[in-house]
């Protein structure tokens, strides 16, 4: 098996603090507790040791991720956009794009946090499982108070400033039981691209409401019944899923990896300015077997340093041999490239896996039911349609 190809990088996911507000009972994250906050000056190593690698090759964007953001003040954005300006300056490469984004449950944001993602061309990410009933159920504060209102004050203030924004949906069993309901509540709260995640064992979370056998068929009425919406009310609502699925299949495209597998196209660094690569979620994960996945520490270690570490070796030839399963053994591989190295290890022990309930939930079935639903546009039987490429 040959080694896995490396970048280039184009995401650069940034944690601002480990500690958030809310107390959601499917985070994955241990310690949203934890009160640091990044040293403005952390920025620059950071900075630095993504800028003189081999592996930028092309823009990328930074995403604040990994704790809740707003919770360290908008100068602190401010300066870091500084920061980047200078950076990009200092290594010659002042054409370079380095967009931020930022991903939060929008419970604080108001007219100086619009300023803030305004002058700064922050892209905002808000988080929201749909009406008060869904949300609240999972997306509490500390005290146990439910924060729906406070997010779509989030979301009306956005609106009002003219700031563009996607919205991510953690799919819960209880979401399942009305298609209806969450689409017209985003369309008539004026949202126009949603996400769907699905609740995942996953980190922190031992244990998922989806954990459930019975459950697959209700997920794929549900997919079912939402494109049928969507396909129904046009322009009212593009969903992810849907959206790559369909630009994958009318442009024939193949996938032979996914940014999650293959290294140094994602690259997470913490708060105290250790690294990783991969997924997101898995930097400083403790297992037994992996370690934290932290692969070194901006300000001493290089990128291309990390690649010689046992740690690396490990998780790379493991994440290259579960993606070699999946080639070999999966007809959809290439609509996934082989999946997430987090959901392989959280369901199976191992990065050296195939199947995993994630991909069978969100690749396969998500696949069956956009794929059929072309077909009957057509016009033509099942199974007939062009399919997308098969995995060499």
């Amino acid at each position: 098996m040959s080694a896995p190809a490396i970048g280039p990088l184009s995401l650069l996911v940034v944690q601002a603090t480990p500690y958030c507000n809310l107390d959601c009972d499917y985070c994955y994250l241990p310690d949203r507790h934890d009160r640091r906050r990044l040293e403005p000056g952390l920025l620059d190593p950071i900075l630095d040791t993504v800028l003189s690698s081999p592996f930028v090759e092309e823009p990328f964007t930074l995403l604040w991720h990994a704790g809740e953001p707003l919770m360290v003040p908008p100068a602190f954005y401010d300066e870091a956009s500084r920061r980047i300006t200078a950076a990009l300056e200092r290594h010659g490469q002042r054409d370079l794009l380095i967009p931020q984004a930022i991903q939060t449950n929008a419970t604080v944001i108001d007219e100086r946090w619009c300023a803030c993602f305004a002058r700064n061309q922050m892209q905002v990410g808000v988080s929201l499982d749909g009406p008060a009933a869904l949300h609240d159920a999972h997306r509490r504060t500390r005290t146990g108070l439910g924060s729906h209102a406070a997010t779509m004050r989030g979301i009306a203030q956005l609106q009002r400033h003219g700031i563009p924004f996607e919205v991510i949906t953690v799919l819960t069993a209880a979401s399942l039981e009305d298609p209806d309901g969450l689409f017209h509540f985003f369309v008539e709260h004026g949202i126009q691209d949603v996400g769907f995640n699905m609740e995942e064992t996953e980190g922190a979370n031992r244990l998922s409401s989806l954990d459930q056998p019975c459950l697959e068929h209700r997920w794929r009425a549900f997919l079912e019944r939402f494109w049928e919406l969507c396909a129904s009310h046009p322009g009212a609502l593009r969903v992810r899923e849907f959206e790559t699925l369909c630009g994958q299949v009318v442009g024939n495209s193949r996938m032979d990896h996914t940014d999650m597998n293959r290294p140094f196209v994602i690259l997470s660094v913490d708060v105290e300015g250790r690294f990783s690569t991969f997924d997101p979620e898995l930097l400083g994960v403790r297992t037994e077997r992996y370690g934290d996945f932290v692969l070194g520490q901006v300000g001493r270690d290089s990128l291309e340093s990390a690649l010689a570490t046992p740690a690396y070796q490990l998780i790379a030839g493991e994440m290259a041999a579960g993606v070699e399963q999946c080639r070999r053994s999966c007809e959809h591989f290439s609509l996934c490239g082989g999946g997430a190295g987090s959901n392989k290890y959280w369901e199976k022990g191992t990065l050296a896996a195939s199947e995993t309930q994630a991909c069978r939930w969100r690749v396969k079935i998500t696949a069956d039911v956009v794929l059929s639903a072309l077909e009957r546009s057509l016009g033509l039987e099942p199974g007939l349609a062009p399919q997308p490429p098969a995995p060499h």
